[in-house]
């Protein structure tokens, strides 16, 4: 089921089964830089690589954005990829973070 509006912790999105190189919860997007500029604050976060191994991964569409620090997962975001993506043992996938840009501005 796709993410929506609605949804506002990790808990209200269905996650892949663990498995094949996929960990539960995912991985970590890191903090690059946060600044503010003009009244404007943009969060910049590492990409994100997964890889199968060992077997394929369940399909996915959406990659979650959440904050792992809150004990509720309070969802920040999500990318929707179009169509279910199968990921084969061996092979990467990477949530391609925008480092000019970020993942959000705040004004």
């Amino acid at each position: 089921m796709a993410p929506s509006v609605g949804n506002h912790f990790k808990s209200d999105i269905t996650e892949i089964a663990a498995g094949n190189g996929y960990i539960s919860g995912g991985q970590v997007a890191a903090f690059v830089s946060g600044n503010s500029s003009n009244g404007l604050y943009k969060l910049i976060l590492s990409p994100v690589t997964f890889q199968a191994s060992g077997g394929t991964f369940a399909n996915f569409q959406f990659a979650i954005l959440y904050n792992s620090t809150a004990a509720s997962g309070n969802l920040i975001g999500w990318w929707d990829y179009g169509a279910p993506i199968t990921l084969t043992s061996g092979n990467t996938f990477t949530v391609g973070i925008d480092q000019t840009n970020g993942v959000l501005e705040l004004q």
